[in-house]
């Protein structure tokens, strides 16, 4: 496989586990994790976890891709 597309498997697979993270966090308390990894914002019932290093590796892959093209 090429290796744009293993990162994009990757990604996919990380994307899922952050997706299922709300509702962990529901249960589990997950202010202990350092920010870098996991971004928890909670407010009235709303639950926003996201992983700023998930981002940037999105962004980092898209642009070593256009670069390479």
């Amino acid at each position: 496989m090429d290796p744009i597309t293993w990162v994009g498997v990757i990604l996919i697979i990380i994307g899922v586990v952050i997706v299922l993270l709300p509702i962990l966090g529901r249960y589990v308390d997950l202010s202990h994790i350092p920010w870098w990894l996991i971004y928890v914002y909670r407010s009235d019932g709303f639950y926003f976890i996201t992983s700023p290093l998930l981002i940037v590796i999105f962004v980092v892959s898209v642009i070593i891709y256009l670069l390479m093209h």
